[in-house]
């Protein structure tokens, strides 16, 4: 695999600032990183790039590829996300995608696999209510029905022998947030299947979109929650539920506007930034400019920014995910990752390295993965650069000038290293 240096960059780690720094990679991992003046002699392919700022790869750890979706990995991957989490699909899917990131020019993928679903939970009646087809309705009937420990057990065996999975999605919705009543597991339920995934070392992560089915899903001991909520406003019982367990919040703020209705000006400036021209397709584009909307009528995004405030005063780690799907309009694979960095900065008023380090190093930390999320010795070459400085305007992070997976480039941004 090829060796080269990058130089005279501002150098974010995820964890701290280097004002003129240096990274050398060979064989898909970072040999050194620090400052010019310490860097050493070698006679390799340099990149010097001035006015520049090299990030690690972002981590979108909330997609879902429906389908296999051959579009997710290469498209997250040119916006300069090196690793995608997938959290629900099929077993065809996730192997078909498996076999994928084997290519070049697409992102990592870990996955949730088959999440664990109950008869008629979430998400069933929201795919049946548009798509009813023999195939679908074949693929859902094969879906776990859990309800005790013992089909618990089954279920998870049955994955870690199939799927292998990097995590354990657990599904929590009444349908509250729009308008629907919709059947849910008890908590007695989440409970068994957070004690069985442990023993088995896997973390879990729950959907829930309302306050009262986050409080459950948390008083169950999930790891993490892959929404916030739009319900109603915050209250100090949630930061309290949050705090009692440690557990981290990816609120999927772009996709909560889309799910109200309120994000379609933002959807649209980011569908239309020139600097995406060459990056996305028309159906991609179509599919952003527009919103959801099943909470239009239950749900406010004020509600989902100002929990996402009182948390992370609170101390709650937040973590940087876009929940872009195929069927999901208001979102596109990897765009939508900047879209949620913006509204991180400027709605609920982090400082761009709190945003930046919510993409990379912290996503890392909480899902365990340490062989990515910082530019470090011996890590991963995940890489993003980007002309300007993102630590001081958040919109520079789409000025994409270089990708690298594990030391690989990604040819849609080859003619601007040349």
């Amino acid at each position: 695999m090829s060796s080269f240096l990058i130089r005279d960059v501002q150098i974010f780690t995820g964890e701290e600032t280097i004002p003129d720094g240096f990274i050398h990679v060979s064989d898909g991992k970072i040999q050194a990183v620090g400052p010019v003046s310490s860097m050493p002699n070698l006679s390799v392919k340099t990149y010097s790039r001035p006015g520049h700022t090299l990030l690690p790869g972002l981590i979108d750890c909330h997609i879902h590829a429906d389908m296999a979706n051959p579009v997710a990995l290469p498209q997250a991957l040119r916006f300069g996300v090196t690793t995608v989490c997938e959290m629900q699909n099929e077993l065809l899917n996730v192997l078909k995608l498996k076999k994928q990131t084997l290519e070049p020019d697409t992102a990592s993928y870990k996955t949730a696999g088959q999440a664990a679903t109950i008869e008629n939970g979430w998400p069933i009646p929201v795919i049946t209510a548009h798509d009813k087809s023999e195939e679908t309705l074949a693929e859902i009937a094969k879906w776990p029905k859990l309800s005790n420990r013992e089909n618990v057990i089954e279920y998870l065996e049955w994955m870690t022998k199939e799927m292998q999975p990097d995590y354990i999605k657990l599904m929590h919705e009444s349908g509250t947030s729009m308008g629907w009543s919709l059947t849910k597991p008890s908590v007695e339920l989440q409970r068994i299947i957070v004690e069985e995934a442990n023993k088995r070392g896997y973390l879990t992560v729950a959907h829930a979109t309302s306050l009262q089915d986050t409080l459950e899903v948390l008083e169950a001991g999930v790891n993490g929650l892959t929404h916030t909520i739009c319900d109603q406003p915050p209250t100090q019982e949630l930061v309290d539920a949050y705090k009692k367990t440690n557990a981290w919040l990816n609120p999927t703020l772009a996709t909560m506007a889309s799910l109200t209705g309120e994000g379609k000006e933002l959807q649209n400036r980011f569908a239309h930034d020139p600097r995406v021209k060459d990056l996305i397709g028309e159906a991609e584009v179509h599919n952003l400019c527009n919103c959801m909307g099943f909470a239009a009528q239950h749900g406010k995004v004020e509600y989902a920014y100002e929990s996402v405030r009182m948390l992370k005063k609170a101390g709650i780690d937040i973590l940087c995910g876009s929940d872009a799907a195929g069927p999901a309009v208001g979102t596109a694979f990897g765009l939508s990752m900047h879209h949620e960095l913006s509204v991180y900065v400027n709605k609920i008023g982090m400082t761009p390295e709190e945003a930046l380090r919510s993409a990379t190093n912290l996503v890392a930390k909480r899902f365990k993965f340490t062989d990515r999320g910082r530019l470090a010795k011996g890590l991963n070459a995940d890489l993003l650069l980007v002309e300007g400085d993102p630590l001081k305007d958040i919109d520079a992070t789409l000025n994409i000038r270089g990708v690298w997976r594990e030391g690989q480039p990604c040819s849609a941004h080859a003619s601007k290293l040349a």
